[in-house]
């Protein structure tokens, strides 16, 4: 289905990889649950330079510079329902490949936005990837609850109605043939679903995401369906996504990309539905979003699909029963988040036979309420990670070696064992990341106390 023209292309210098200022990072890294701000604190909630250190009441920007990779995680701005939004701020310049000649086909050309030069993430997600809560306003109150999200219909009939993460019952007309995503951490899902995904909010260039600003896990695949970018994140158009004329607005209820503090002026466009995907696994999303899309059919052949090759996998690896393991998002002498066992990373691992530890308490940094990661200090690394095994997430075989030379972390029962793999796959856990991961443990996994460092 042919893309609505644009009106209006801003400025950007192509394929250099420089820029002016700094966007946020993706949107399973923020520690935020994006709310917007309340009218009479719109002079707090105003956003923060990216280029300094802002100084806004409950910023709680110390300890968190990774040497590794160098970023400073930075409130924007005072969010109402007692959140801080944290981003990452650049320092080194040298660590982004060049994207130059990036091969774009199919795509209209895109909307060019001045980008700045990114260094590894912290975490996710995931993401993943990647909602992470590290501060909060005495002055707020507390957030709602949320509902996972439930549809009350019959199977392959319309309209429907869907009952969102916010517990918004959507009456959707008919099956959505155009959709818009607002939440680049939510489209690879959507895509994974064949849903008719017209357009997407889109993340900065970097590491990892192309330089249409898709994650590069799925972003041949958008290309290949002509998936057209939006906005980058904390950009938001509302006149963008009314010219796609959507018939269904997808929209995340927690991290930098969440726009749910736009979501009445998002429902005078189209049906508009809000899903968090930091709460949940990939299938569980997947499913919730194939209610939303009526293709309940794509999300159950896509569990169905990766269910037999862990199954599979599960017995090729053969790992001993109790084997432990840890995995986190190393960032050198900063904060770095690990997985906790209730997780979407850590219930994946578990289904290959480890037994994935949480970190104790006593050393989670997080002040929110969190089910897929722990934010632990530098110093406090070596009592946090207990694992046989330690993965490194969104890692590569250098990051791997710099973390086992660390020598704060000589002592860990993975550094002394040789257990420490990188783990390549992205921050956010949705159908693609985990076929990358099973693809690693298929073809490039060792094998426990089997150093590929070496």
């Amino acid at each position: 289905m042919q893309s609505v023209p644009r009106s209006r292309r801003s400025a950007k210098s192509p394929g250099t990889g420089t820029s002016t200022s700094v966007p946020p990072i993706f949107p399973h890294i923020g520690p935020s649950v994006k709310r917007g701000c309340a009218a009479k604190d719109q002079a707090a909630c105003a956003p923060a330079s990216a280029m300094v250190l802002p100084r806004l009441p409950c910023a709680r920007s110390s300890g968190l510079r990774s040497q590794r990779d160098p970023l400073v995680l930075a409130p924007r701005a005072c969010l109402r329902l007692g959140n801080i939004k944290w981003v990452r701020k650049e320092i080194s310049t040298n660590t982004l490949p060049s994207y130059a000649a990036w091969p774009v086909s199919g795509h209209r050309p895109r909307r060019t936005l001045v980008r700045p030069s990114l260094s590894r993430i912290a975490v996710a997600l995931s993401i993943s990837a990647l909602a992470f809560s590290l501060g909060s306003c005495a002055t707020t109150p507390a957030e709602p609850a949320r509902d996972t999200g439930t549809a009350a219909f019959d199977v392959g009939h319309w309209p429907r109605t869907f009952t969102d993460s916010m517990q918004n019952a959507v009456r959707l007309p008919a099956k959505p043939e155009r959709i818009v995503s607002t939440s680049v951490g939510l489209t690879g899902s959507l895509l994974a679903l064949d849903a008719p995904v017209i357009a997407s909010a889109t993340a900065p260039e970097g590491p990892d995401a192309d330089r249409d600003g898709f994650f590069k896990h799925w972003a041949d695949v958008a290309s290949a369906r002509k998936v057209d970018p939006l906005y980058e994140v904390e950009k938001f158009d509302l006149e963008e996504i009314t010219e796609q004329k959507p018939d269904l607005i997808v929209v995340a209820a927690t991290g930098a990309d969440s726009e749910l503090g736009k979501i009445g002026a998002l429902r005078k466009i189209a049906p508009t539905i809000v899903l968090d995907y930091a709460d949940k696994d990939w299938n569980e999303l997947s499913k919730l979003l194939a209610e939303a899309t009526g293709t309940e059919d794509k999300a159950q052949q896509n569990t169905a699909a990766v269910a037999e090759r862990i199954s599979t996998l599960r017995a090729k690896l053969a790992i001993p029963s109790g084997t432990t393991a840890s995995l986190i998002s190393y960032a050198a002498r900063g904060t770095s988040p690990i997985a906790k066992a209730a997780g979407p990373y850590a219930l994946l691992l578990s289904r290959l036979g480890f037994t994935v530890v949480s970190t104790p308490k006593q050393f989670d940094t997080s002040t929110q309420p969190r089910e897929d990661f722990s934010f632990v200090s530098y110093q406090d690394l070596p009592a946090a990670l207990t694992g046989d095994a330690t993965f490194l997430l969104a890692a590569d075989k250098t990051t791997a070696m710099e973390f086992t030379a660390d020598e704060s972390l000589a002592q860990l029962p993975s550094v002394q064992s040789g257990s420490v793999f990188p783990l390549g796959a992205p921050h956010l856990l949705d159908y693609y990341a985990a076929q990358e991961i099973l693809d690693y443990f298929e073809h490039d996994f060792p094998g426990l106390s089997s150093s590929e460092l070496e």
